[in-house]
């Protein structure tokens, strides 16, 4: 049976921080490993890191390592007993200028200035992921007056959406800059983006990750509602960046739960029509936070991620502050396998009637046309520097395993997180050319049951390659 090819990340914290659960979590399924930069110091994430690299080489695994920034996340203050109960059709007031550690049940500390001129009245704010919903009265001076439509119990540092998306906050914070730093620090796979808006936070995230000596790909979190207000706002966003994460929370919450699961299918079918990696994520597991099964819901939403050809399933609290989290690993894993057993998974018509604007594309998909046509074709090798080649590869969907020879780690960590793509260690720089392909069969062997008879693809690139891309493939017969 081939490996699971949808790959998993989980969000480490205080259930999942010491040197035997990153094992566990590992020898688990675990392919990435989150760090929130919204919670903890960059003394343990540092930690975490070391932990990481350590033990995946310990265990001969790849793990990729991915910083998740905390963004401009637009909160209330703290109130004075810690929490209040607001009732329906009550007023609140969201000020400015209210100390920021004396909130009432009637007006509380925002540390979010523009609110006052982002909004106006008629519109809806939502709390605490949308469980407290205020309709906006009027604004006086530096306070936000509202009326309650939905109360409950409401507590210290909540979040706050305005419905429909349109806060003005830039993406990256201050706070983000300097963690950018230290991801190139701990040398991360993926630094992540939160609350994006246009492709060129995108390109400034990446453009402060190399002046910090960083090669890690960038990570647009779609959580904004003008990010997928129309094809272009999402496709730009999606073009500029290198992978993306369907961000379900705050993006739920603006754009409301009738239509999130429609966006995260567009979101899905997108990223991979334009070639980037694609990452499900937010409450995929969430009752198992306190439980150690997840329930049919939480199955049926991980499976639909896995058949509409996510990358990668995301684990956050559930992992990182929950009771079970290597049990959530594992049921993550085992619904991955059994959705992947749906003929669908094995039959695509990506980018069929197109024009491949690049050599290595052309390789790529010509490849895996010939896995999906040729019987007894077992894998596919694809020797790889920069990992886009098998990227390519698994933008299609198939059953047949790609796997990433290359010699640099980076790339081997990068490849972790594309669906059915396996990285493995090679380095043929010294390898005479007419040994190389004897010297992928038997590495191969390694890793993949063969029988006499199977057929195996391989692609490279030669000297003749354009910028030393990949520009030839071969089918070879095990004998």
């Amino acid at each position: 049976m081939n490996p699971r090819r949808t790959k998993i990340v989980a969000t480490l914290g205080p259930a999942t921080r010491s040197p035997e659960q990153i094992e566990q979590m590992m020898l688990a399924g675990m392919n990435v490993a989150r760090l929130n930069f919204s919670h903890g110091s960059h003394d343990e994430h540092r930690q975490s890191a070391q932990r990481i690299r350590s033990i995946a080489h310990k265990l001969q695994k790849h793990i990729a390592i991915m910083v998740d920034l905390q963004g401009p996340k637009i909160r209330i203050a703290r109130f004075i007993n810690g929490q209040v109960l607001l009732q329906a059709s009550q007023t609140f007031i969201l000020s400015n200028t209210h100390p920021h550690n004396e909130g009432t049940a009637h007006i509380v500390g925002i540390d979010y200035p523009a609110l006052i001129t982002d909004c106006q009245p008629g519109d809806e704010l939502l709390l605490d992921d949308g469980r407290i919903v205020l309709e906006i009265t009027h604004i006086e001076g530096q306070e936000v007056h509202t009326r309650v439509l939905a109360g409950g119990p409401l507590s210290n540092n909540k979040g706050i959406n305005r419905k429909g998306g349109g806060l003005s906050a830039p993406s990256l914070t201050a706070k983000d800059k300097e963690d950018i730093k230290i991801a190139a620090d701990i040398e991360a796979d993926y630094i992540a983006v939160s609350f994006p808006r246009y492709g060129s936070d995108i390109e400034q995230a990446r453009q402060l990750a190399r002046q910090a000596g960083s090669k890690a790909w960038i990570v647009a979190k779609i959580e904004r509602a003008e990010a997928v207000a129309d094809d272009q706002a999402l496709d730009e966003l999606i073009t500029a960046s290198d992978a993306v994460m369907v961000a379900r929370g705050d993006l739920g919450v603006e754009v409301g739960d009738a239509e999130l699961a429609g966006i995260q299918k567009k979101i899905i079918l997108h990223a991979r029509t334009l070639n980037k990696v694609v990452i499900t994520a937010t409450q995929m597991m969430e009752s198992m936070i306190a439980n150690p099964i997840p329930t049919r819901a939480e199955v049926s939403d991980v499976a639909n991620a896995v058949l509409d050809y996510t990358d990668a399933v995301m684990l956050s609290a559930e992992s990182a502050t929950g009771n079970y989290p290597l049990e959530a690993v594992m049921a993550m894993s085992r619904i991955c396998i059994g959705a992947e057993k749906h003929p669908t998974s094995n039959k695509s018509g990506h980018r069929l009637g197109q024009v491949f604007p690049r050599c290595d594309e052309t390789i790529a998909l010509s490849a895996m046309y010939a896995a999906n046509h040729f019987p007894g074709v077992k894998a596919i090798v694809s020797l790889s520097e920069s990992g886009h080649t098998p990227l390519i590869m698994s933008r299609i969907r198939s059953g047949v395993p790609i796997y990433c020879f290359t010699r640099h780690r980076e790339t081997q960590n990068r490849a972790a997180l594309f669906r059915g793509v396996y990285p493995v260690n090679f380095d043929n720089s010294h390898l005479d050319p007419t040994l190389l392909m004897q010297a992928v069969l038997e590495e191969l062997k390694n890793h993949q049951p063969l029988e006499t008879g199977d057929w195996i693809i391989i692609t490279n690139g030669d000297l003749s390659a354009p910028c030393n891309g990949t520009n030839s493939m071969k089918l070879i017969c095990v004998n």
